[in-house]
Formats: C-alpha cells, sequence, structure tokens
C-alpha cells in the first residue's frame, strides 16, 4: 500500500516539541497510521505508500548509539522530512495473497468434482448390485466395512493420523451412529424398490423434516423465509411422488424415512459433538465404524448367511465375474465420496457446501436417469426441478442467517452429506 502527503502550507515543524538542552530520546521512526483518503482545506491525503518520517539529524540533533543527544543546538527553527517506504514489500505480499487465493479455489474446485463424480459412481454401481443381489442390508453393511477398513489401514500405516478420542468422545458418538446407520440402510432398501432418481428427489426433502422437527419436537423457531422455502421442497415431492411411473410404497417410506434419521443424526451430532474437536475425515470414520458393530447383528437377524449365499450364486450366474467388480466398487466409492464431502466441510463455508450438496443431487439424478434409461414424465421432471429448487433456497436462507458463526464441527454436524 502507498501513501503520501500533500500540505498546502508550510512543512511539517515540530519547535517547541524538543526544546534546547532536552534530555536524550530515542529517535523517533515510526510510519504514519494507513487511513483512508481524506481532503480538507489545508490537507489532502491518500494512501500509496507507507510513510516514515526521518531522524532530524543536522539541525540539532546528533545520534550515538541509537540515541538522539543535543549537539551544537541552533535553535528552535527545526523540520522534520518525511520518506516513502519501498513498495516491494508491499507487492511482494499481495501477489502471495493472491496466490493463496487461487490455489485456494482450484482446491475447493477438485473437492467438488471428485466429490460429485465419486457420488455418481457410487449410486451406477449401488443400484447394479441391488438390481442382481436385492439384499440392501447386507450391500449397506459392506459399504461401511470397507470405509472402516480402509481408515484403520490408514492409521495403522500413518498415512491418515488416527483421531485422538476417549470415552465420552464414543459415548456423544453413539446416538448419531444409530441415526446414521438407519438412514443408511432405509435408503439403501429405497434404491433396491424404485429407481435412483426416484429416491433421489424425495431425499431432496430432508429440509423440511429438519424444520419440522426443529420446530414441534425442539422448539426452535426460523425465519418466515424459512417456511415459506419449505412450500416448494413438498410441493415438488409430491407432484414427482403422484407422477411416479414405478412408484413403490416401500422405495418411497425408505427415502422418507432417511430423511427423518439424517435429521436426528445431525441434531444429535450438533448437541452431543459440540466442542470436540475431530477433523471431518476422522469423524467419518469414527462414524462408520461404530454404525458397523451396529449394523452387522440386525443384517444377520434379517436377511441372514443362508439369503446372502442363495442370492450371491444367482448373481453370479446372471452376471459374471463382473458382479464382485460391481460390490467392491459400491463399497469403496461410497466411502470415498463420504470421505471427501467431509474433507471438503474442514475448507468451504456452510453456504459453499450447501450448494455444492445441491448440484450433487442434480448430477446423480440426471446421470441416473440417462444410464439406465429411466422413463420420466415432463410433470415428473417438474416435480423434481420444484423440489430441488426449494432445496437450493431453502440452504440460501438458512444459511445466510448464521453463516460465519459456525464452527467446522458445526459445519460436520449440520451440513453432514447424506446418500
Amino acid at each position: 500500500m502507498i501513501s503520501s502527503v500533500k500540505h498546502s502550507s508550510a512543512a511539517i515543524g515540530i519547535t517547541d516539541l524538543v526544546p534546547r538542552g532536552s534530555p536524550s530520546v530515542r529517535p523517533q521512526m515510526a510510519s504514519i497510521p494507513l487511513i483512508s483518503a481524506t481532503k480538507g482545506p489545508n490537507l489532502s491525503l491518500a494512501i500509496r505508500k507507507p510513510l516514515y518520517l526521518a531522524s532530524p539529524e543536522g539541525f540539532g540533533f546528533g545520534s550515538r548509539d541509537g540515541f538522539m543527544s543535543a549537539a551544537e543546538p541552533r535553535g528552535f527553527a527545526l523540520r522534520c522530512g518525511a520518506y516513502e517506504a519501498d513498495r516491494s514489500d508491499s507487492v511482494e505480499i499481495s501477489h502471495q495473497e493472491t496466490r493463496s487465493a487461487a490455489s485456494q479455489k482450484v482446491k475447493i474446485g477438485i473437492y467438488f468434482a471428485t466429490w460429485w463424480a465419486l457420488n455418481v459412481v457410487f449410486n451406477i454401481y449401488n443400484k447394479k448390485v441391488l438390481n442382481a443381489f436385492p439384499y440392501p442390508w447386507l450391500t449397506s453393511t459392506l459399504s461401511l466395512a470397507t470405509g472402516s477398513l480402509m481408515m484403520l489401514i490408514s492409521w495403522a500405516t500413518r498415512i491418515a493420523e488416527a483421531p485422538k478420542t476417549d470415552f465420552e468422545f464414543w459415548k456423544a458418538l453413539a446416538p448419531v451412529a444409530v441415526a446414521h446407520t438407519i438412514g443408511h440402510v432405509a435408503a439403501t432398501v429405497s434404491m433396491s424398490k424404485v429407481a435412483v432418481s426416484f429416491t433421489h428427489i424425495i431425499k431432496s426433502g430432508e429440509p423440511a423434516f429438519s424444520v419440522l422437527v426443529s420446530r414441534f419436537l425442539l422448539g426452535e423457531t426460523f425465519p418466515v423465509p424459512v417456511y415459506l422455502s419449505l412450500v416448494p421442497i413438498i410441493g415438488g415431492c409430491a407432484l414427482a411422488a403422484v407422477t411416479e411411473l414405478n412408484f413403490n410404497m416401500t422405495g418411497f417410506m425408505g427415502a422418507m424415512i432417511s430423511n427423518l434419521a439424517f435429521v436426528f443424526r445431525n441434531i444429535f451430532s450438533k448437541r452431543g459433538m459440540k466442542g470436540m474437536s475431530v477433523s471431518g475425515m476422522n469423524y467419518y470414520a469414527c462414524l462408520s465404524i461404530l454404525s458397523l458393530l451396529i449394523l452387522t447383528p440386525f443384517a444377520i437377524a434379517i436377511e441372514g448367511p443362508q439369503m446372502w449365499a442363495a442370492g450371491w450364486q444367482t448373481a453370479l450366474s446372471q452376471i459374471g465375474p463382473h458382479f464382485i467388480w460391481w460390490v467392491a466398487a459400491q463399497s469403496v466409492f461410497y466411502h470415498l465420496y463420504n470421505q471427501v464431502s467431509y474433507m471438503s466441510l474442514d475448507e468451504i463455508s456452510p453456504l459453499t457446501f450447501s450448494i455444492g450438496n445441491t448440484m450433487k443431487r442434480i448430477s446423480v439424478i440426471v446421470s441416473s436417469i440417462i444410464i439406465f434409461h429411466t422413463p420420466v414424465q415432463p410433470i415428473n421432471a417438474l416435480g423434481a426441478a420444484i423440489a430441488i429448487l426449494g432445496t437450493f433456497l431453502y440452504s440460501q436462507i438458512a444459511v445466510d442467517a448464521g453463516d460465519g458463526c459456525f464452527t467446522a464441527q458445526e459445519r460436520v454436524s449440520m451440513f453432514v452429506p447424506s446418500k
């Protein structure tokens, strides 16, 4: 930054400030504070460079060992000169800030592109597996088991730093894991019964559940625009549901239960995990491990090894060895896309993340319709567009009310990704 001073009258005088015979003082070398451009009747100041006051040597004062001392006083006709600092420091800092901002934008762009791509790939392979192997409880278990194994290996080999946790952390995480498990399985059940696009259209109604649960169960209040943003969400989801060609009640209820479960997961996370410092990636890893321990006995009890063995043989006979790749891919990509989304929460604001989450859902819906040749009526597409638009408006309004007031942990709990 550059500063210059113009004075319409005499140069700056400091007579009477240092009387003859005054004791030794340190030289006055200081920058004038940076202020905005000001104009007055006798003074015109424009910010251009830092301005420094020079030592008044030769005007009655001498310098000795860093101190000013009186030497051959010549009266009080003393003037103080000024000089401008070298602009190279400010220019270098400006370039560094520009490069840092540019690299941050590139980093966020890579996060978003990777997040969307991994999510699309996961949904495609997940639907292929469920079409050939309709056992959502085992499919959900394999997804959590693969992610948990990947993180345990990462911690053991020090690829990733293991989190420092205690009993209180796991105790607070337990209700979060229960809700996460229910939401994860319910979403998988939904995808096993209906089209991927329909599941995600219903999933876009999650903000409505969040507001209604917070209002009627927790007693929280929201600004009027938040309630108004729910109208297109609910209306769009309803329109898409009644016009869905391959409607299935089990698939519809699975998506609705998943919405409700993820709302409680976020509430439990925000309240129970407050003040616990764990990175987004490790937070999700711990959540996956605990959810796996909760889900495994229920999966065995509801479906069981006998059903899995029979279904596995049927899938292999129909699909061939490619089926094994599908199962591995959907399990790995499920963990990776969630891991990247949690990592992005450490880098961006809630508002930016909410926009990215909306765009992710659009990319999944469009890609699944194209890949699986899902028949879509114009009225059905209109309902989906209205619901997603409402979700986007809700995220804008809700986050604007508190953007900048959330900690990293609160970002994880409030905007934690869902299927």
